[in-house]
């Protein structure tokens, strides 16, 4: 067994919304590891407190958590005080990047394109949002991943229940203008961009079904873009990476318009790594295998 990395915890399931979803990229990531010959060990913290890992003897954490209470910061900032090394970014790029709004804020504050929005409540004008952002709208929980609570608006009279369906899942809602073009996601790898995969789910209908659990929605890598434009795509994305302080790895979604414009959507600065997952595909096409990606992640831990 290699002692490079000492004692390692893949830290999955939890107690977000995710934990399914969290259970399944930490499945493969432990079994990915242990085939390697590193000394991993599965750790579930909706079972066992976060002070374990340090009375064990972990030396690293591969985060494989999604969603609140994992990719938000909080656990990150629990090894942080623990002195363990970990996955992914620190505590302030995680909590930014789980953030749909202060990531929207950041990045249009730096002149990076990102799709107009709305911050919803009980007292918001349904009739004046619509008039604002057109038709259809993305309404979505603020601190939510995997497309949890999120609804596409497609008649004004819509708005009112999708935003009751947000606020079940989050106390910040978010109502983001359609922006109609292809489907994109770019990982990145420390410094380094991953091929962009395209999007093409059973009509246009990218959910939580479609992401994990049916073999209906088409992942392409390569894009189909010209080497030039997805260079273009690529430094955006690992600026919009940088202005957050994202380190590590991570993936952001994008949307391409017509005209070739890309619009920024969110960072997800713990992605999935199941059978579906689209960093893992991306991976794949640079020619890196799942056990080496996870080697290359695992690699990259460090404390903030």
């Amino acid at each position: 067994m290699s002692t490079v990395y000492g004692k390692v915890a893949v830290l999955m399931g939890g107690s977000s919304a995710e934990r399914e979803v969290s259970l399944m990229s930490g499945r493969a990531v432990l079994a990915a590891l242990q085939g390697a010959g590193v000394d991993a060990h599965g750790f579930d913290p909706a079972y066992e407190d976060l002070h374990r890992l340090k009375e064990q003897g972990y030396q690293r954490v591969f985060i494989a958590l999604h969603g609140r209470g994992g990719e938000d910061g909080t656990v990150q900032g629990m090894l942080e005080l623990m002195a363990i090394p970990y996955t992914g970014s620190g505590v302030m790029a995680s909590a930014l990047s789980m953030d749909k709004w202060r990531t929207k804020m950041i990045w249009a504050a730096c002149g990076l394109p990102t799709p107009r929005y709305a911050i919803l409540d009980e007292h918001s004008d349904w009739d004046a949002v619509v008039r604002d952002l057109g038709l259809p709208i993305f309404v979505k929980p603020v601190h939510e991943g995997s497309s949890m609570g999120a609804t596409k608006v497609e008649r004004a009279g819509q708005l009112r229940a999708a935003w009751e369906l947000a606020a079940r899942y989050d106390h910040l809602v978010i109502a983001e203008e359609f922006i109609a073009g292809a489907e994109l996601t770019a990982p990145f790898l420390g410094e380094r961009a991953l091929p962009l995969v395209r999007i093409e789910a059973p009509d246009g209908n990218y959910d939580y079904q479609n992401k994990y659990f049916t073999d209906d929605t088409r992942y392409l890598c390569p894009c189909g873009l010209s080497p030039e434009k997805e260079r273009e795509i690529q430094d955006l994305v690992m600026r919009s990476a940088r202005v957050l302080g994202c380190t590590g790895w991570g993936r952001a979604d994008l949307i391409l318009d017509a005209e070739g414009n890309p619009h920024l959507l969110e960072m997800n600065t713990s992605p999935g790594m199941t059978g579906h997952s689209l960093v893992p595909i991306s991976a794949g096409a640079a020619g890196m295998s799942f056990p080496q990606l996870c080697l290359a992640i695992l690699e990259g831990a460090r404390l903030a």
